[in-house]
């Protein structure tokens, strides 16, 4: 780090903290001392004396911080499709949607990513990811759209560049013509990987390689998919296990179950996540924990969905890495991620282990530290210690909503969605005092209605 003199510093007094580190070290009233893009120190009672350059000084009396929040699965473009086939499992909800999805561009695309991020970032998100898979000839640059959308807006950004090449007429979902070859999914996704990956430390944008789910990928992709990442040193995500049908799909076509065919492909390792991982039998999480295959867990989307309770405890116990996702708002309408530590605690607990399934810690520490390892940045984000990128959150909880609740940690995860004072991204403001401060918020609100209308005006007349 640079000398003192040069550092300029943002102190937090007075306020409850949650580290989510090892130990989970929490103080009742402590100090976070930010030197320019990392925490340098943070501990109990008032912040040291005689720091140079302070260059603002915050008392946090009647906050909790934590770790910024880390979503570990979404797909953006979904924000402008909320409130459609509200009624439909999985299967018959992207059949319902795909004709839809289909006919999306850039413009379209832009408006829901910046939909999708500011909800995120206003509700305590700092790093953000993105599976985008739907990619209609002709469409624009959309990978380019959600990466500005995300550099606009603050906050740190994964981009999974997803991919499909098993249209309906090779008994896929989507459509024909919103599908790509198996060689220009693979040209496109290595061009976005060498244009946007960013592998330093502190890195603001970073791609993944991301073919959608076995029933809309063949083999041949997800086998040169996984050959693609490692030789280009990115991340690997995909969908998994989510429902019986895909089980069912899996055994049928491929002659094993889900997780067996993406050890046959080359995709358990602990460069690896997948989204939900409902349908997990003994033998698969065994498989998740010896590769430390991690695992984005979206609660809300997977009750949306009807898809059913994932084994989270057990994940967890076995040593799996495990996040969590907002998924789609297509299967999410509330988009933001504070309500997936709530539900996540809930859900669980109507699953086998019941009370005992998940407590407030363990749910804090899926939505921020869980999240890091899954994404690969465990090193520089997820929690509160020195060295640490500084993503942080000033969560208020004096109010009306959250006063009455002694606990901090249980405040935030068992009581309502908690105002954002303060969000952080490496030592810069996004969020203050509950609005966002590099975009407009009702700019964004009207321009998502716009972009919605016209997709389904174009939709309806498909």
């Amino acid at each position: 780090m640079a000398a003192s003199a040069e550092v300029r510093r943002i102190v937090i007094e007075n306020c409850a903290i949650a580290t989510v580190d090892a130990g989970d070290t929490e103080y009742a009233s402590g100090h976070v001392v930010v030197a320019d893009n990392r925490i340098e120190s943070l501990g109990a009672g008032r912040a040291p004396e005689g720091l140079e350059n302070v260059v603002r000084r915050i008392d946090a009396t009647g906050h909790l911080v934590t770790p910024g929040l880390v979503n570990t699965h979404h797909h953006f473009y979904q924000w402008i499709t909320r409130g459609l086939a509200t009624d439909h499992n999985l299967f018959n909800w992207l059949v319902a949607l795909y004709p839809t999805w289909a006919r999306i561009d850039e413009r379209m695309v832009s408006a829901a990513a910046q939909g999708s991020l500011a909800m995120m970032a206003r509700g305590g998100v700092t790093t953000a990811m993105d599976h985008h898979y739907v990619f209609p000839r002709g469409s624009g640059d959309l990978s380019g759209a959600i990466i500005r959308a995300a550099r606009q807006m603050g906050v740190r950004f994964t981009l999974a560049r997803g991919s499909m090449d098993r249209s309906e007429k090779d008994g896929g979902l989507p459509p024909d013509f919103a599908v790509e070859t198996l060689e220009g999914a693979l040209a496109a996704t290595e061009a976005t990987v060498d244009e946007h990956h960013d592998p330093s430390f502190g890195a603001m944008t970073q791609v993944a390689v991301a073919p959608c789910s076995p029933f809309s990928v063949s083999t041949e992709l997800m086998r040169q998919g996984a050959e693609l990442a490692r030789r280009k040193g990115v991340r690997l995500h995909t969908h998994g296990s989510e429902t019986v049908e895909e089980e069912q799909f899996c055994k049928e076509l491929f002659g094993m179950g889900p997780t067996e065919y993406f050890e046959s492909t080359g995709w358990l390792g602990e460069d690896v996540w997948m989204a939900h991982c409902v349908h997990m039998n003994d033998s698969d999480i065994a498989a998740f924990a010896r590769t430390k295959t991690g695992v984005a867990h979206c609660p809300s989307s997977n009750a949306r969905l009807a898809a059913g309770i994932a084994r989270v405890p057990d994940m967890l116990a076995a040593g799996v890495p495990v996040g969590l996702g907002v998924d789609g708002t297509a299967s999410n309408e509330s988009g933001e991620l504070h309500t997936e530590l709530r539900n996540a605690l809930l859900i669980n607990r109507l699953g086998a282990h019941r009370e005992a399934a998940l407590n407030a810690r363990q749910a804090l520490r899926l939505g921020t530290y869980g999240g890091a390892q899954v994404l690969g940045r465990a090193a520089e984000i997820g929690s509160l210690e020195p060295g640490k990128l500084a993503d942080l959150v000033l969560w208020k909880l004096d109010t009306l909503a959250h006063a009455s609740i002694a606990d901090p940690v249980t405040a935030l995860v068992f009581g309502a969605a908690a105002p954002v004072t303060l969000s952080l991204v490496g030592g810069e403001p996004v969020v203050e005092n509950g609005r966002l401060l590099h975009v407009d918020e009702d700019a964004i609100a009207r321009a998502t209605r716009e972009e919605a209308q016209r997709l389904a005006r174009i939709a309806a007349e498909a």
